[in-house]
Formats: C-alpha cells, structure tokens, sequence
C-alpha cells in the first residue's frame, strides 16, 4: 500500500508539472496543432509518459480510485500556479468549487477498499468496452471541435486519460499478460489511442481556458469515470462500511466540476498608480 501511494503521489507531482508546460505552449495560441508540436507542450507529454510509469507502478498496489484521487491533488497545484504565477483570478465561488472537488476526491481516496474481488467481466469484454468506449471519445472529439467552451474538451480529456488507467488497471487484473505477450495485446492498443484523445483534448481546453479550470474539470472526470468501472468491472471494491463516504465524495466532486464548468476566465487587473 505504502509503495502504490508513494508513486501515486510522484504521478501527481508529474502530472502537474506536465500540464503546467502544456498550458504554456497552449498559452501562445495559434491551431491546436501548432500547440502539439511546441517544445514545451512536447515537454509536457515527456512528464505525462513519467506520470503514467508512476501509475503502472501504483495501480499494482492501491485501487484505481485511490490512485486517480491521489493524482488530482494536481488541482490545488495548478490553481496556485494559475494564481500566483499567471495572475488567473478566482472568485470565493470557485475556490469553494476547488475545495470541493479535493475534498470530495479525499472522501473517494478514503472509500478504497484494500481486499478484492473476482473480475465481474472477461478479458474479451473489458476489450470490447474499452474498444467501444475509445470510438465514441473520437466521435465526441470530432462533435466538440466548434465549441468555443473549455469544458467539454476538458470532460473528453478526463474520459481519455482515465480510459488510459482502466486499460492499465485491465492489464494487471487479467491472467496470462506477459511482457513478452504485450505487443498481441490489444489492451496496449487501446491504451494509446485514450491516451491521444486525452493529450489533444487537453491542448485544446487549454486553449480555450485557464488552467484552473481545465485541469480541475478534467482531473475529476480521469478520477471518477474509470473508478467506478474499476469497480464494476475489475476487481476494485469499496471499503466495508463506506459506500456512504463514497456517495459524499461524489457529491462534493459532482458539484465542483458543475461551478468550474460554467466559470468563465479572469484575469485580475492590477490598481493604477497615481
């Protein structure tokens, strides 16, 4: 438990490190493309391939909503940056919202269960879902392309990432997976594919928001999303006794990411000198 946690924490480090690079080359406009190809950004998806070497690790110890709660204390992290270093306003409202969100992913963090249960569902149908899953994000990435609103990019960001960490979750769970056997699985496939989904996505959130925002929007979805499939298809479970403590972290979450999504940046205009 105490290994998992510990690079659970690192992935968070990671990941905030990584999305305040991005939010940088995001930061200098121009096509979501020309923001992919940036150094900086490039940078940004060095840090994320670090962050997802820290979840492998993790994920074999600790359950997958524990690990994702753990990662989206890159919230706080990147609301202070936007705050402090980029001078990106937050009314009382929004850092309630903030607040809320952390507090609620805590609640779910704390509702992990240590013990597990058998697989609800077959390698083959985990494939098929993940598969199915992955085509209707790059529906959705086409659908959202003219929306000039920050948040649904930021929402198929989470989904794209978190799809990422069921298929690594997927991976542990399931028997005969070797590292040999990983080129033939398609699991590894499917993999890449969320994670493209969530790497433009996120580039395009960035671009249409602040930081904050984005990654507070997305990083509820990436932790809420694949925990509950973790435990409704894989071997996740809730600890005895606190399924209500998991109902209350939802609540918490599900009202954080709702004022988020309907905030609009700011910028604090500093006074004029006489």
């Amino acid at each position: 438990m105490l290994i998992g946690m510990t690079f659970a924490v690192l992935a968070m480090l990671c990941s905030t490190a990584a999305a305040v690079l991005q939010a940088d080359a995001a930061r200098q406009g121009g096509r979501t493309s020309a923001v992919l190809a940036r150094p900086r950004f490039l940078g940004g998806c060095a840090m994320d391939l670090v962050t997802w070497g820290c979840l492998v690790v993790a994920l074999q110890y600790v359950p997958i909503f524990a690990v994702q709660a753990t990662l989206a204390g890159a919230i706080a992290m990147t609301a202070l940056y936007a705050r402090y270093f980029r001078g990106e306003w937050l009314r009382p409202v929004h850092r309630i919202a903030i607040g809320a969100s952390i507090l609620g992913l805590a609640l779910v963090a704390a509702s992990a269960g240590t013990e597990t249960k058998e697989s609800l569902a077959g390698h083959n149908t985990i494939v098929a879902v993940l598969v199915g899953a992955l085509v209707v994000l790059m529906v959705a990435t086409l659908a959202v392309a003219r929306s000039h609103r920050p948040w649904p990019s930021a929402v198929l960001a989470g989904l794209g990432f978190g799809g990422g960490a069921v298929c690594i979750r997927a991976l542990h769970v399931s028997d005969g997976v070797s590292v040999s056997g990983l080129v033939g699985e398609p699991l590894v496939y499917i993999l890449g594919g969320m994670a493209l989904v969530g790497i433009y996505n996120y580039a395009r959130a960035l671009q249409l928001g602040d930081i904050a925002t984005v990654t507070a929007i997305y990083m509820v979805v990436q932790v809420v999303v694949p925990g509950m499939v973790g435990i409704t298809l894989l071997d996740d479970t809730v600890r005895s006794g606190f399924a209500w403590v998991l109902v209350l972290g939802l609540a918490f979450v599900l009202y954080g990411t709702v004022v988020l999504a309907r905030r609009r940046p700011e910028k604090r205009t500093p006074p004029r000198v006489a």
